[in-house]
């Protein structure tokens, strides 16, 4: 019997060892807390004074503010206001962005029998939206042009959006 209680004092004392055999590590927990990134309108978008004909034509307003026309639409020595939309950009420096553009905004007629509309498609930015933006400084200006679509004989009148069109950014 005393063979069986020491033998059974061994064996505890060897699995009690084992059961203490804890090792440990330690780790630390950051984060970085950066400015958010906002949008503010500064300038609307404004293809100016454009004379129609009887065919389609299309006046492409770039995000520097050139425009050219395909098709029917013409230009007049006397431009009108002819600006791309602007925005700044704010956020934390040295950070890059991403753009999203509309795909189109339609504008009404808002003199005259009213109700005739027209289309704004084919959206260009600067910075691109396939380069996106950055935050050099922590800010960035965003100029935003596109595509008028005048259809043949289109209604004369002053054209505006009823809803404005969205530009979104958003930190990559």
């Amino acid at each position: 019997m005393k063979k069986v209680f020491i033998s059974m004092l061994v064996a505890s004392t060897l699995f009690a060892a084992k059961s203490f055999a804890q090792v440990s590590a330690t780790a630390n927990a950051g984060a970085d807390i950066v400015a958010p990134i906002a949008i503010l309108k500064t300038g609307d978008m404004n293809f100016g004074i454009v004379a129609r004909s009887n065919v389609n034509g299309w006046v492409q307003l770039s995000a520097a503010g050139v425009r050219t026309t395909t098709g029917g639409a013409l230009l007049l020595s006397q431009t009108g206001t002819v600006t791309p939309a602007t925005f700044a950009v704010t956020g934390e420096a040295g950070y890059t962005y991403a753009i999203t553009l509309p795909t189109s905004v339609t504008l009404t007629n808002t003199t005259g029998a009213g109700g005739e509309t027209m289309v704004v498609e084919n959206f260009v930015s600067t910075p691109t939206v396939a380069a996106g933006g950055v935050l050099v400084a922590g800010t960035q200006t965003l100029s935003v042009g596109g595509e008028l679509v005048i259809a043949g004989n289109q209604v004369s009148g002053n054209y505006l959006a009823g809803t404005p069109f969205t530009v979104t950014v958003n930190y990559n």
